[in-house]
């Protein structure tokens, strides 16, 4: 019986954890609950996804990601101002907005997008659209639990 491994569609319950330098989890659903993911459907990070394929289940892999391997390098042109109607925009009157926030906005094309909000006056905010792993390395360990 040929032995079944995880390929570049294939549907899984695994068990991961992504662990920053410092040694802080990022996430962990180890402690938790299993994903299930649908492998090339998005739905997972294509460099997370290069460190299954090929696992078993029950097999356990670890990976250090450089930040070009991963979330990227940060860049400072994705730290951007966002006025003050644009981001009131659709939302209601009395929301208030906090340095820290994460804050979805809709692109032209229906695509939404986040950002972290860094400062806010009463003209507008300025955003880190940055991913937050973005130019740093992390660790990706994975237990595969089952392929469906």
């Amino acid at each position: 019986m040929t032995k079944l491994t995880v390929l570049p569609n294939s549907f899984l319950t695994l068990n991961y954890r992504l662990t920053l330098p410092s040694g802080e989890d990022y996430i962990n659903t180890f402690i938790d609950r299993p994903a299930t993911v649908l492998m090339g459907s998005g739905q997972f990070a294509p460099c997370f996804e290069r460190v299954l394929i090929g696992l078993g289940v029950g097999e356990k892999k670890s990976a250090l990601l450089a930040p070009e391997e991963s979330f990227g390098e940060r860049k400072e042109e994705l730290i951007q101002w966002v006025s003050l109607g644009a981001l009131k925009e659709g939302r209601d009157d009395d929301i208030q907005f906090n340095p820290g926030d994460v804050i979805e906005f809709n692109a032209p094309s229906g695509a939404q997008y986040a950002g972290v909000l860094q400062s806010i006056n009463e003209e507008g905010a300025w955003f880190d659209f940055n991913h937050p792993l973005a130019g740093r390395s992390v660790t990706f360990e994975a237990e595969i639990v089952a392929i469906l």
